[in-house]
């Protein structure tokens, strides 16, 4: 095996696999996926089992490891661990309005919706083919990559010994509109939450929000900054750590001149790193379409949007609280952000889709025989904790782990050990 690179306590190797784009038309167009190898140095010559990482998202690139730590150390303790870059992300083919261009508005969304966790799992099984002889591995999916480990379960539940998922539990049945419902109570929980614990975040944001309804407010990536675009640094309120780094932020966005209080150019550089929707087009494309499946015969029809109106309170006005919201898509992002802009069109077409495949097959799920293991985080800003109880319920064979320790991005704070507990889980076949 050709090590690539060598980190600190790990080795790499870097693989690239050709899949179709449309497993219907095998012999058509395909496309390029990356899987980064890694191994703990002292493993590096065992034949050890693989777990396969599915990153959060949708349209996010796997964790790039920097050292042996984290739910990695844990992971190379007694495994390969293969971090798969999901059709469209990293360095897979990649999907954005330059890739798209080519093609027209209808030919784009008939191609960006077969990037879906459906045929993410078709992926992986090209790669296990190949990878590993069709022998079957281990899976771990956090948030959106718990979406896919379901999905897995349902289509090929004979390719797996074992899955873990955490902060990814979707609902099997649920519409999307259901989904934002819960969304936006657990949002404003997170906002109240906020604004108790810095005192002055109130008047930080009133003021920042005033400014910019005032005056024509420019980001460093060019886009024009509007309130509602503000309210949208609300999806990082869920994260461990992300409450503290979103006020210090608007701790600094003022500051006084001889002509009086002004935007920090501190502010405005690092406002875009704080969102992704630039940087990660398929988050915005196919977010919704994640709750999507043939049985609903209906398309998301831009949810989010739709039922923020039965929750007037995120209406900025002047004078009372700015309420941030969370992880929503809506229309006006293909308006306002500058990469999504050539993307409108195709994101109405989306949008309007009814004709979704299902992801999931119930019956499969309550005959499960793989051990799965899960966390559930009760304070979950993304993920409803009780949607998450309804599914295990459904799927045979699940044990999880109720806590509210954690954050959405538990794994990424304390990852060893929630992975060592979701281990010991299995390795005991707890019945929850």
């Amino acid at each position: 095996m050709q090590i690539d690179s060598i980190l600190s306590g790990i080795v790499s190797t870097k693989h690239f696999f050709s899949v179709p784009l449309d497993y219907q038309q095998p012999e058509g167009e395909q496309l390029s996926i990356f899987v980064r190898e890694i191994v703990s140095t002292e493993n590096q010559d065992l034949s050890l089992p693989y777990l396969v990482y599915f990153q959060g998202g949708p349209g996010f690139g796997a964790v790039r490891p920097v050292e042996n730590s984290g739910w990695i150390k844990r992971a190379l303790k007694e495994y390969r661990v293969l971090l798969l870059d999901q059709r469209g992300t990293g360095l897979s083919s990649l999907l954005n309005s330059a890739t798209l261009a080519h093609l027209t508005a209808q030919e784009q969304a008939d191609y960006v919706c077969h990037f879906r966790a459906d045929n993410i799992v078709r992926d992986a099984e090209v790669i296990r083919a190949q990878l590993a002889n069709n022998q079957p591995w281990s899976i771990l999916g956090q948030s959106f990559g718990g979406f896919c480990v379901l999905r897995y379960l349902s289509a090929a539940p004979q390719a797996l010994t074992e899955a873990f998922i955490t902060g990814g539990i979707p609902s099997l049945t649920r519409q999307a509109d259901d989904v934002y419902q819960a969304t936006y109570k657990r949002v404003l929980a997170k906002n109240a939450d906020f604004y108790h614990r810095f005192k002055d975040a109130e008047s930080l944001t009133a003021e920042l929000a005033d400014y910019i309804a005032d005056n024509d407010v420019y980001l460093a990536t060019g886009e024009k900054l509007t309130v509602e675009m503000l309210q949208l640094l609300g999806v990082n309120i869920g994260m461990e750590q992300g409450p503290e780094a979103l006020y210090y932020l608007l701790e600094q966005a003022m500051f006084d001149t001889a002509q009086g209080r002004t935007i920090n150019p501190l502010f405005l550089h690092q406002f875009s790193q704080f969102l992704d929707y630039n940087t990660n087009p398929i988050f915005a494309l196919l977010h919704e379409s994640i709750y999507c499946q043939q049985f609903h015969q209906q398309g998301a029809n831009w949810s989010a949007h739709r039922v923020r109106e039965q929750f007037p309170k995120f209406n900025y006005q002047q004078g009372q609280r700015l309420l941030f919201t969370g992880e929503m898509i809506y229309p006006w992002f293909f308006e306002q952000f500058n990469q999504l802009k050539p993307l409108k069109e195709v994101a109405e077409l989306i949008a309007q889709k009814s004709d979704w495949s299902n992801l999931y097959d119930v019956d499969v799920l309550l005959q499960n025989t793989v051990p799965v293991t899960a966390a559930i985080y009760s304070e979950d800003m993304y993920v409803d904790m009780n949607y998450s109880l309804e599914t295990a319920q459904l799927v045979n064979n699940l044990s999880y782990w109720l806590t509210s320790e954690y954050e959405h991005n538990g794994i990424r704070m304390d990852g060893e050990h929630i992975l060592d507990k979701l281990i010991s889980l299995s390795r005991k076949d707890s019945i929850r």
